[in-house]
């Protein structure tokens, strides 16, 4: 199979993709060379789904059908990799390797073109991955009503795994992503009278302080849970004699199963507003709920599996799960799925995903593109 394919123009291709990145529901660009492509190929194009979402169809005859999905979108930082190919857009960069997953995805689809499985294959090409919902916008404009799937599937690069290598594991992968907030209102005041106010700051310190007893003393020592707050907002410091009315803190929560997701959402809530009262101060909370957990189906995973033994050098079935969210979870909440690691080499000066220095590894392409190929075919009974 690797050698029906020119891995020098793939990689040049996705070195294009890369010098040229767009963020979420901003991918014009990168669409219409997707689109582009797959209809060299004779396939079946859609586009337009989720403003800049693409599924190429390719029909093989009657059988089953599975979705192949990567993601297009780029994020909002400036690349450091001193790359030939960097990023040409301030403050954009490819700090996630989806230029990569794009680049795999449209590798299989020619070679799947060209030998085409029974059954049919759809090519889901994602937008707007990266926390501004792009699969559940695709799911809800209709993507499994008009391109029903047996099974779907998803593939993430993973620094620090050889290229030729792969993990694959049933069960929990990824965590849910949601964010929180929590106002807490007072009455300000003049620093040297704290009694004349209602004081939102101390009440907002003690809710940090005690914020770690949710995951550490409430949720199940033996169920994954993480809170964390990542801004707080009160105050000026240029007027360090004022008390401030209020002080806004926010940050994320993350789980690997619904009852912790909904145990942290009520507790954060709980702890919020019983410092509030405790303090004579108000507490207005938020819960966001963005990405459920990614969990893999065993059945779709064995799929996987046996693709990810018969193509790659090796296969990790014991690789713990990452408590980063991918929305690929609105897909496998349509089908059963699978969300399998592809080896993306060293992390070359420590650069891991979301890391200015970061840069998806074109080694790992072949591997990938006979991963695809592989699945889809075991998925359709080849």
């Amino acid at each position: 199979m690797k050698d029906n394919i020119d891995f020098n123009a793939l990689a040049a291709f996705r070195q294009d993709l890369h010098r040229h990145p767009e963020l979420g529901f901003e991918e014009h660009r990168t669409a219409a060379a997707v689109a582009a492509r797959l209809r060299a190929l004779g396939l079946e194009v859609t586009v337009g789904i989720a403003e800049t979402g693409i599924v190429g169809t390719l029909r093989g005859g009657q059988g089953p059908s599975v979705g192949l999905r990567a993601d297009m979108d780029a994020l909002a930082m400036s690349e450091t990799s001193g790359r030939a190919y960097a990023s040409e857009v301030p403050g954009r960069m490819h700090a996630c390797g989806h230029d990569g997953h794009t680049a795999m995805l449209l590798g299989a689809a020619e070679v799947l073109a060209a030998d085409p499985p029974a059954g049919t294959v759809h090519f889901i090409f994602q937008p707007a991955e990266e926390g501004r919902g792009g699969a559940r916008r695709m799911v809800e404009e209709g993507l499994f009503t008009q391109f029903p799937c047996n099974h779907v599937f998803g593939l993430h690069n993973m620094p620090g795994i050889p290229c030729d290598r792969m993990a694959v594991v049933a069960g929990p992968q990824l965590a849910s992503s949601d964010s929180w907030r929590v106002s807490f209102r007072g009455i300000g005041s003049h620093g040297a009278k704290p009694h004349q106010g209602r004081d939102a700051v101390t009440a907002s310190g003690q809710f940090l302080a005690a914020l770690q007893t949710i995951p550490g003393r409430v949720v199940d020592p033996l169920q994954p849970a993480i809170v964390s707050a990542c801004a707080v907002s009160g105050g000026d410091m240029n007027a360090l004699n004022v008390i401030p009315a209020e002080v806004q803190i926010g940050g994320t929560a993350r789980a690997f199963s619904p009852d912790v997701r909904d145990q942290l959402e009520t507790e954060i809530g709980r702890l919020a507003r019983g410092i509030a009262a405790s303090m004579c101060v108000e507490a207005e909370y938020t819960f966001i709920r963005r990405i459920p957990p990614v969990v893999n189906d065993a059945g779709a995973t064995a799929i996987a599996l046996a693709a990810a033994e018969e193509v790659s050098t090796g296969v990790d079935t014991g690789f713990p799960p990452s408590t980063a969210g991918d929305d690929f979870a609105f897909f496998s909440a349509e089908a059963p799925g699978a969300y399998v690691w592809l080896g993306n080499g060293p992390a070359r000066d420590g650069a891991l995903h979301h890391n200015p220095g970061y840069d998806f590894n074109d080694d790992a392409l072949p591997t990938g593109v006979a991963f695809w190929v592989a699945v889809a075919r075991k998925a359709l009974g080849a």
